[in-house]
């Protein structure tokens, strides 16, 4: 299934029915006066969130999606029928821009969220509406008012708790894939993964915790460069930081310097998130450099450093525990956020 995380499409409600302008034609009651029904409303363009749907591969090759018309009025009193909604099916994590102002119009984080993007037009009045004592023949309607029509951006963002980033041929993808039954291309050239791959990784509890591996980020991805400019966004849902360094790259320290760079400059938060951070590969080089290497990062992430390799599985479960650990803490503080403050007595 090919992988679409950004689309724009137009969306445009129904026009409401026009109302008639009738008279009661029956024998034996004269002067029946005026029954011109009213239009019905035009349908409603309505974005539903679905849990099965993964990418926004549908809206590249349909970009329009109208809805009904209502029907007009008829004769007697009668009301013409409603036009039906149109219902267009998206991805749970989907955003919705208005893409003329940029304004953001929903945002779907929830299965069978729904949100009503473009109004059906209202139906037009008959002239039974118009009856008065000093107007006891209205001959004239009003038409059905248009459907609202807009143009809007969708974007993707993965719904996961964790994030894994680091630099190309960090071992994002091989971790993901030791971690859970996901299986993406891993190989030792840059740029193995292209898109994001899921995994769901078991708690000890048996729940599910959803990972992404966020395709690699390079100096200047914020500003377009390389690959990580187009999967920025994915980790913007994601509670917690997963951050692997390559104990065998050049100069690890640059690395991981590299990548908090461009979270600073992606702003929207990044920077300030949760992280965990992991040397991996520790596998190829001796344990002395592993732990040197280990120090010179903690004292300058001010945070733990776990030594692992995704390989060999050698540190994964202490890895997995700090992990369980610090969402454990998050979900706690979420739950003291929630709690009204009283006013102390």
């Amino acid at each position: 299934m090919q992988f679409i995380d950004q689309a724009e499409i137009e969306v445009e409600a129904g026009k409401g029915g026009d109302g008639i302008v009738a008279f009661r034609r029956e024998k034996y009651v004269p002067a029946g006066g005026p029954s011109g029904g009213y239009g019905g409303r035009g349908g409603s363009v309505i974005m539903v969130a679905k849990e099965n749907l993964q990418t926004l591969l549908d809206f590249k090759y349909a970009h329009r999606f109208k809805a009904e018309d209502g029907d007009r009025g008829g004769p007697n009193n009668c009301s013409g029928a409603a036009g039906n909604d149109y219902i267009i099916e998206v991805p749970c994590g989907t955003a919705v821009y208005d893409a003329e102002t940029g304004q953001l119009i929903g945002d779907f984080v929830e299965p069978e969220q729904t949100l009503c993007v473009a109004a059906g037009g209202k139906g037009g009045l008959g002239n039974k509406h118009f009856l008065s004592n000093s107007n006891r023949a209205p001959e004239y309607a009003l038409p059905g008012l248009l459907g609202e029509r807009r143009l809007l951006r969708l974007e993707l963002k993965l719904l996961a708790e964790v994030g894994i980033i680091g630099l190309p041929n960090a071992g994002k993808s091989t971790l993901i894939s030791a971690l859970s039954a996901a299986r993406p291309k891993v190989a030792d050239y840059p740029f193995t993964t292209l898109i994001p791959n899921l995994g769901v990784v078991r708690k000890p509890s048996g729940d599910g915790t959803v990972f992404a591996d966020i395709p690699g980020l390079i100096a200047g991805a914020h500003l377009g460069t390389g690959l990580g400019h187009d999967f920025l966004r994915h980790i913007e849902r994601t509670r917690l930081l997963l951050h692997l360094v390559d104990v065998t790259s050049p100069d690890p320290i640059a690395d991981y310097q590299t990548i908090q760079q461009e979270l600073q400059a992606y702003g929207r938060g990044l920077a300030e998130r949760r992280q965990i951070l992991a040397i991996n590969k520790v596998d190829a080089v001796n344990e002395v450099s592993a732990s040197i290497i280990a120090q010179q990062l903690a004292t300058l992430s001010q945070t733990s450093v776990f030594l692992i390799s995704a390989a060999t599985r050698q540190g994964l479960d202490e890895l997995l525990h700090q992990i369980w650990l610090t969402l454990d803490q998050l979900n706690q503080e979420e739950s003291k956020d929630l709690i009204p403050h009283l006013p102390s007595t």
